[in-house]
């Protein structure tokens, strides 16, 4: 059985809205996003990319995806990052988006998502990764389906925005696996539910 991964960038009150770019994501009125891309540093980078080389495939909600298939298909092909985003399968959780999807290895979710996921999970390879997609981490941590959550948590205090663990949810708790500091403040942290 494969685990599922879920990896966030997060501030350190829990938000994980927008943390690339200004446009990235302004539903609710979020005006602070970009809040990531001062804290980038050579521990960050490593860390992104030894997870994305044991990773199997992707898991994205359909915002992700779109941000996702809108940038990783113009990238360089000796991009690190661009020849995994782009050759790896990624699977698509959406209610809205309809086949063939046009970002190569892609493919829709069909049905019920935590059925689906589920399914996925109990395939063999390596693990999977579930990247930004905010309401589809939702979904997998009301199912149980979350197996490791990998935060690098920022020293910065966003006061509003989605956060990864919301107020509606259920009570749960995590052991702590490994934690890196980097040169920025940022805490790598891996987390194991303890089931």
């Amino acid at each position: 059985m494969r685990k599922i991964i879920v990896v966030e960038f997060l501030t350190l009150d829990g938000v994980m809205q927008a943390p690339g770019d200004p446009d990235e994501d302004r539903s609710g009125g979020f005006d602070r996003g970009g809040w990531q891309r001062d804290y980038f540093d050579d521990t960050i980078g490593a860390a992104i990319l030894g997870a994305l080389a044991e990773t199997g495939g992707f898991v994205l909600g359909r915002k992700t995806y779109e941000i996702f298939a809108a940038h990783w298909p113009k990238q360089p092909a000796e991009d690190p990052l661009a020849g995994t985003f782009n050759d790896l399968p990624k699977w698509v959780a959406s209610a809205s988006l309809r086949e063939p999807l046009g970002w190569r290895n892609s493919s829709l979710i069909q049905g019920d998502v935590a059925a689906g996921v589920a399914k996925i999970r109990a395939g063999d390879g390596k693990d999977i990764q579930v990247i930004g997609s905010g309401e589809l981490v939702q979904t997998l941590i009301g199912h149980d389906l979350v197996d490791e959550y990998r935060l690098m948590i920022h020293p910065i205090v966003m006061g509003t925005g989605k956060r990864l663990f919301r107020d509606e949810g259920t009570a749960a708790r995590l052991r702590l696996v490994e934690s890196t500091p980097t040169s920025t403040g940022v805490i790598i942290a891996r987390y194991e539910p303890s089931r």
